[in-house]
């Protein structure tokens, strides 16, 4: 196996009681945004909040990350899931990736399908600016009923 992906996980500090059992699992069976690592080895370096809106912990957070070695952060599928989604996903992302040079991943385990639904109802994901950012979570359905 080639030496492992070290990455780190952000998640929205409206969950931040969260002990990340469906990312874990996720990781673990590379499931959801984890399916990038599914033919390599990934090592979780750090995880933790943005600490609240508008993400104060990230500037911090990510040289923490990047210092312990990762290579990539994700930015949990809570921050999509949550009502309403994070207004700075983007935001997070375009500042992680200049300031620390580290790719970014919006999502960790696949969006449950409770959610999906609820989303899809309300027609929150209706702007194409969606469409790449859920990308990376939308697995089948089995797979989101499993998440639910």
């Amino acid at each position: 196996m080639s030496e492992k992906t070290k990455i780190g996980i952000i998640i929205c500090n409206r969950y931040r009681t969260c002990a990340g059992g469906k990312c874990l699992r996720a990781l673990k069976n590379r499931e959801g945004a984890f399916s990038l690592y599914a033919e390599t080895g990934v090592e979780l370096v750090g995880y933790t909040t943005c600490d609240g809106c508008p993400g104060g912990n990230v500037e911090y957070t990510g040289e923490e990350m990047v210092k312990n070695g990762a290579q990539v952060v994700h930015l949990a599928t809570g921050m999509l899931v949550g009502y309403p989604p994070c207004p700075y996903i983007e935001t997070f992302k375009n500042f992680l990736e200049k300031r620390y040079g580290v790719k970014v991943v919006v999502g960790t385990h696949p969006i449950p399908k409770k959610y999906l639904d609820l989303h899809t109802s309300l027609g929150t994901w209706e702007a194409a600016k969606w469409e790449p950012l859920l990308a990376p979570t939308l697995a089948d359905e089995a797979t989101r009923e499993a998440y639910n």
